[in-house]
C-alpha cells in the first residue's frame, strides 16, 4: 500500500470520526427538545395533573441533556484535532 493510499485512509477515517461526533451531538439535541416538550406539554395539560412532577423532572433534564452533549462535543473535536495535528 502506498503512502498515498494510507494517507487518503486516514483522511477518511478522520471525517468518518468527525461526522460521527456530529451525529452524537444531533442525538443529545435531539433528546433535549424532545424532555422539554414533553415536559411542557404535560404541566400545560390539566388532564396530567398527577404526573405534573414528572413535566417538571423533564424540564430540569432536557437543559442538562444538552450541556452534557456539548461539552462532549467538543471534547471529542479537540480530542480528534490534538490526535491527527490538523
Amino acid at each position: 500500500m502506498s503512502t498515498l493510499e494510507q494517507s487518503l485512509r486516514d483522511k477518511l477515517a478522520i471525517d468518518r470520526t468527525r461526522l460521527a461526533n456530529e451525529r452524537t451531538f444531533l442525538a443529545y439535541f435531539r433528546t433535549f427538545i424532545v424532555f422539554l416538550s414533553s415536559g411542557f406539554a404535560i404541566i400545560k395539560l390539566d388532564l396530567l395533573n398527577e404526573i405534573r412532577w414528572i413535566g417538571i423532572m423533564l424540564i430540569v433534564i432536557g437543559p442538562a441533556l444538552l450541556i452534557i452533549g456539548l461539552f462532549r462535543f467538543l471534547y471529542v473535536k479537540k480530542s480528534i484535532k490534538n490526535y491527527y495535528k490538523e
